[in-house]
């Protein structure tokens, strides 16, 4: 048992007791046992006593405990880590992953506020809370000794540690190595950038998504609109489109689009443009330029609950643009990566941009994030990546 025991305010606990780790400030009535540093292990119990779990502590953080487990007998400390860990990779290999996968993915996990990306034999590591952060020695410690890395690198570069009490960083958290390197996804060749490239260096969290192209792409002019660093573009290109193109407002992920398309012998079909979706669409509906199909993987609009509604005119407009563009019995693949944007309201606004665009459409498909992703029913924060493969009549 934990020295410091936090009790809880009476009231409706519902969300703690079943099965969410975050437990706020608010929340709190007393804490016994002395006040416990940040980043310090505490038990949770309820005004009766009644044991919760045990996690990490940060009065300086909104989120003042995040619960690691509910079994009062477990122990944290480094084989309580290892055991996650392994138990996290496992999970993984029994869903097919090997080379290129989230190993890690915080709440959904039960490792909250952690991260970790493998991309073949080096590892990305990102602690987001200021309790994660006090156990990073022994997490690179434990995926040296059961993983055997090349090298271990750290993207702490993410504005939501200042909230924790924690500078941004990034560095090696073992030997140096060259982090830019190349790896293969399904027959598709990419150069990844661990330190200029976005979250970790590359999105895994597409990776399924990615397939929902086969077919749909054989022969087809496509438009990809967000490329980035032109993953979708390339895996349309290999699934045998006619033609591609990419566009992104970044300069460098264009050129790192460009980069990638000359790994690969189909890379030829695919020209990446720098330039802004929301003036170049417009534009080209008025040149009635069409596609066969269109790619709309925008990055997140809102990530806070009081940006939903201009998100929602944002993710509108831009849906709207693309489905004018889209040839009669073309296909949309589009997503929203912001946990605030639910299925329901972004289904309701892409059919509505479809009524305003005078176009019909026909799902196909729902899609999710990749499955090293878990969600979490009971942790809606776990749930954060949703899109429509659909038919457009």
């Amino acid at each position: 048992m934990s020295e410091a025991v936090v009790i809880l305010k009476k009231g409706k606990m519902d969300r703690i007791v079943n099965g969410h780790p975050w437990i706020y400030g608010n929340e709190i009535d007393a804490i016994t046992g002395g006040q416990p540093d940040a980043g310090a292990i505490v038990d949770v119990v309820m005004k009766n006593q009644k044991f919760l779990g045990r996690g990490y502590f940060n009065p300086k953080s909104q989120i003042a405990v995040r619960l690691l487990t509910r079994n009062r007998a477990e122990k944290i400390d480094e084989d309580f880590f290892r055991t996650r860990i392994v138990a996290c990779r496992d999970y993984r290999k029994k869903l097919g992953y090997n080379e290129n996968y989230r190993v890690v993915f915080g709440e959904g996990d039960s490792l909250p506020a952690l991260v970790i990306d493998k991309f073949h034999d080096v590892f990305v590591l990102q602690t987001l809370s200021f309790g994660m952060e006090r156990w990073k020695e022994v997490i690179v410690s434990i995926l040296k000794k059961e993983f055997s890395p090349r090298g271990i690198y750290e993207r702490n570069d993410v504005p939501v540690r200042k909230l924790e009490g924690l500078e941004e960083r990034t560095g090696f958290l073992s030997d140096p190595f060259a982090t830019t390197f190349n790896i293969d996804e399904l027959g598709v060749r990419l150069q990844i950038d661990l330190v200029q490239g976005q979250k970790t260096g590359f999105f895994l969290d597409q990776k399924e998504n990615r397939l929902a192209l086969k077919h749909i792409s054989e022969g087809a002019e496509v438009l990809d609109c967000f490329c980035y660093t032109g993953s979708f573009s390339l895996f349309a290109a290999a699934f045998g489109a006619k033609y591609v193109t990419g566009i992104d407002v970044s300069e460098e992920a264009v050129a790192q689009a460009k980069q990638n398309a000359s790994l690969n012998p189909f890379g030829s079909v695919c020209d990446f443009q720098c330039a802004n979706a929301f003036d170049v669409l417009p534009q080209w509906v008025k040149e009635k330029k069409s596609f066969d199909v269109v790619i709309l993987d925008p990055p997140a609009f809102t990530k806070s609950r009081s940006g939903i509604e201009s998100a929602v005119r944002g993710y509108k407009e831009i849906n709207l643009r693309v489905l004018k563009l889209i040839r009669p019995g073309g296909s949309l693949l589009t997503f929203s990566c912001s946990h605030f944007m639910s299925e329901v309201i972004f289904q309701k606004l892409v059919s509505e941009a479809a009524v305003d665009a005078h176009r019909m459409v026909r799902q196909v498909a729902f899609l999710s994030q990749s499955k090293d992703h878990p969600i979490v029913w009971n942790i809606p924060e776990t749930n954060y990546l949703k899109g429509f493969l659909l038919q457009v009549l």
